[in-house]
């Protein structure tokens, strides 16, 4: 869903950002109706979507690495642990980004998530904390679906301010 979103509003940038999503489980599994009722208020299809697992190659080769739990950042860096520097989870970085201001025009990505991830420390992925985490509604009902789409499109829209400040704002239909 995170994918969908944030997909959803980077078109809209001119820095040719390509979103890919992937997931510690094994891959190949549709996703759940709950996913793709939740999102159709946003305009979004998820139906067509099929599942993929993370490795290796996808993390190091990655500009930004985005965890919706902190062992989705644990495992990225386990993975690739030169990809430490630009893995967060996307609470955390909106967090942190908020703190620190937006991505200036002609600041690169790496320069401001190096500002944002001043002072972390790799403890901080241990354990898991709603400060970080978004709720996984796998196995829950539409409503927990619904709630988890709602928080996810505002911390992508957060996240998107903070990357393109200068951008015309591109939203998905709520």
């Amino acid at each position: 869903m995170a994918a969908a979103l944030f997909r959803a509003v980077a078109g809209a940038d001119d820095e040719g950002v390509t979103v890919s999503s992937v997931g510690l489980l094994e891959g190949g599994h549709l996703v759940s109706p709950e996913a793709v009722k939740a999102l159709a208020p946003y305009g979004l299809d998820l139906g067509p979507h099929c599942s993929t697992a993370i490795d290796p190659d996808a993390v190091a080769g990655a500009d930004l690495v985005l965890g919706l739990e902190r062992r989705h950042g644990r495992e990225a860096v386990l993975l690739a642990p030169s990809a430490w520097s630009r893995t967060f989870t996307l609470k955390e970085l909106v967090r942190r980004g908020e703190k620190v201001g937006p991505r200036l025009r002609g600041r690169s990505l790496g320069d401001w998530l190096a500002a944002v991830g001043e002072g972390r420390e790799r403890s901080d992925l241990v354990g898991s904390s709603p400060e970080d985490d978004v709720a996984d509604p796998l196995g829950g009902d539409a409503a927990a679906y619904r709630a988890t789409a709602s928080e996810l499109a505002d911390l992508v829209q957060r996240l998107a301010h903070l990357l393109w400040p200068d951008a015309p704002a591109a939203a998905p239909d709520s």
